[in-house]
């Protein structure tokens, strides 16, 4: 697996001369940018419809535009279910391409040649990151200076002992988010990696169908945490 990849990444120079420039590793350039790209085609092959009529009505069918409905509305439900404020819906252009990014990221890893991107920490950390910019972002914008009261405990006197506890606790989030998608996409990936060399053809089966759910159960997992988040510096301290 390991060369097929080296290979299919190699056969472009071009493409790797430009991932070097910026200093970043050309295969995970690459394994980046080919899902981003899927992402954008799918965003607009799903529209098209929307775009084409914008007050069509669902029939009910197995479609493309029926799946992409279903999964925006379920998206949708889900969010509203966790983050009771009005800027549920307006959140929905974020963590919207954050799930399918992490979604098609870990899924990528079950094709032989390829390596999910989330299987590297600098990309993990890098999507916790925004996760916890945008929540302090939100929980300032909700409550202003008194956001801070969130860091000092719920009783005045013990704001000294509560501020550092509170600082490191968000401190680690990102981190925490990062190695836990490292952790599992890594290790299922070497399992299949090792049964795939293994026997190529019909037992490294089960561990595809372990794969497809361990990446849309991490997907969940990094998406409601995510959300949790948000949701609890909107509540205040």
């Amino acid at each position: 697996m390991q060369q097929s990849n080296f290979l299919l990444v190699h056969s472009f120079p071009s493409v790797e001369k430009v991932f070097e420039s910026i200093h970043v590793d050309p295969e995970i350039g690459f394994h980046v940018s080919l899902v981003a790209i899927i992402l954008l085609l799918f965003a607009f092959f799903a529209g098209h419809s929307f775009r084409k009529n914008k007050n069509i009505e669902p029939t009910g069918k197995l479609s493309f535009s029926f799946l992409t409905e279903l999964s925006i509305s379920g998206l949708e439900s889900f969010n509203a279910g966790i983050i009771n404020h009005p800027i549920a819906k307006r959140l929905f252009c974020f963590y919207a391409p954050l799930a399918g990014f992490i979604l098609l990221s870990n899924l990528l890893g079950l094709i032989p040649g390829f390596e999910p991107p989330t299987q590297e920490f600098n990309m993990n950390f890098t999507l916790a990151i925004c996760v916890f910019i945008l929540t302090h972002i939100i929980g300032i914008r909700a409550h202003g200076f008194s956001y801070i009261k969130q860091f000092l405990g719920p009783v005045w006197w013990l704001a000294w002992l509560m501020f550092p506890i509170e600082l490191v606790s968000h401190l680690v989030r990102p981190i925490s988010l990062a190695l836990r998608l490292l952790g599992n996409m890594r290790g299922d990936h070497m399992v299949a990696s090792v049964f795939f060399g293994m026997f190529p053809l019909l037992l490294p089966l089960p561990f595809i169908g372990l794969g497809l759910f361990v990446a849309m159960l991490q997907t969940f997992v990094f998406l409601l945490l995510s959300l949790v988040y948000i949701q609890m510096a909107l509540d205040g301290h």
